[in-house]
């Protein structure tokens, strides 16, 4: 069992919005936080975010892990009318990069190797959709094919995270134990 971790990013510069709309899915949607939608309020959901820098805000909830985090990047994206992106990374054996808007997937690539796509028979895309991801990272066009074509998930999230300028390393378990993360999130309770 290699490292694992699940987190989202907002494609914005307003904390404020981010932050209201964050509760509202913490109040309104929690099931896709893995809480019923009328817990004890004695329940309060926390998140850790992040103003990443002046394009992404980063979010972070014990609930996000690869095949959860894509829910409520779908939904948040409904919420807050920006795009989310949402980032999966499992064992060291599959990192799964999700964009969504509107509430629906606009883009989507799962960085693997080919024995790994073989070991996961249903391991494939919903949607590649080059020019939004190109347009939604700011890829250049000379620099996309590197990077689509990377199948070595570690080196896939080291190359987005150079592209997006933020480390995309970063998990809620990780916080007590990383003083980096400690510094960048903000813990939030809803």
């Amino acid at each position: 069992m290699g490292r694992s971790f699940a987190n989202l990013h907002i494609k914005s510069n307003n904390l404020e919005k981010t932050v209201e709309a964050l509760r509202e899915l913490s109040e309104g949607h929690a099931k896709v936080l893995g809480k019923k939608n009328h817990e004890a309020p004695e329940s309060k959901v926390v998140m850790y975010v992040s103003k990443s820098n002046e394009n992404w805000i980063s979010v972070l909830h014990d609930y996000f892990v690869w095949g959860t985090v894509k829910k409520a990047g779908k939904t948040l994206s409904q919420l807050t009318g920006e795009p989310v992106m949402t980032a999966g990374y499992m064992n060291e054996e599959i990192f799964e990069l999700s964009l969504f808007e509107n509430g629906d997937i606009q883009a989507e690539k799962i960085f693997c190797e080919q024995w790994t796509r073989d070991e996961y028979e249903q391991l494939r895309e919903e949607r590649l959709n080059d020019d939004y991801l190109r347009k939604a990272l700011d890829i250049r066009n000379e620099d996309f094919d590197g990077f689509i074509g990377i199948t070595s998930p570690g080196q896939a999230v080291d190359k987005l995270s150079e592209i997006v300028s933020m480390s995309l390393w970063s998990d809620w378990e990780w916080i007590p134990y990383e003083e980096a993360l400690k510094n960048r999130f903000v813990k939030y309770e809803f």
